[in-house]
């Protein structure tokens, strides 16, 4: 039943649609030709649609190229400024420190010539080496390793020669000035004495 209703109105919408083509007036023939006119620019308007659709997509896709390409640069930018702030601080942590090498030095040579070590000066003076190379130790800054090690030219300063046929070549036999450095940058070189 459902079907032949179905089957019915096909047939009604078919009719009515030859009915608009053979009307043999010329008032029928008017309007095929405007639905054929109409038909002519729904499709152009499509077409002009679909171009301009697609000219949109372009823009968008340049759009976004440009916003990844900037997001970028902006990342590069943003490390860029984070490590040159890092190394302004280590580099100015290790300006500072060098500059306070020489007191540790003469801190060293006052302990060396006081022969009393009972004295109160020797104690002060003492609490104070130690006082400063804590302060060194929390910013990360040693001593270079020298006495007894090989020579190495990238922390030491070979200032002597020794033939000592007991050592080994190369081997550092004295320390005439301690070096020091915080990480692989060395603040001073170590002086020293190298067997040969």
């Amino acid at each position: 039943m459902e079907e032949n209703k179905t089957i019915n109105e096909e047939a009604v919408d078919q009719a009515a649609e030859n009915a608009c083509c053979e009307d043999t007036a010329e008032e029928g023939k008017k309007k095929c030709k405007k639905g054929d006119r109409e038909s002519k620019k729904e499709k152009k308007a499509l077409e002009e649609k679909d171009a301009k659709i697609a000219e949109l997509e372009q823009k968008l896709s340049e759009e976004h190229d440009t916003y990844l390409r900037m997001m970028a640069e902006y990342d590069n930018f943003r490390k860029r400024v984070t490590k040159e702030k890092e190394s302004i601080y280590s580099d100015s942590l290790c300006d500072t420190a060098a500059q306070l090498l020489p007191v540790m030095d003469n801190l060293e040579r006052a302990l060396d010539a006081e022969t009393d070590k009972e004295s109160s000066m020797y104690k002060g003076v003492e609490m104070v080496m130690k006082q400063c190379m804590e302060i060194f130790t929390k910013l990360g800054i040693e001593e270079i390793e020298a006495l007894g090690k090989q020579f190495d030219a990238n922390v030491h300063n070979a200032v002597m020669q020794d033939s000592d046929p007991d050592k080994g070549e190369n081997e550092i036999t004295a320390v005439f000035q301690k070096g020091y450095k915080r990480g692989d940058k060395v603040l001073r070189y170590a002086a020293v004495k190298v067997n040969s």
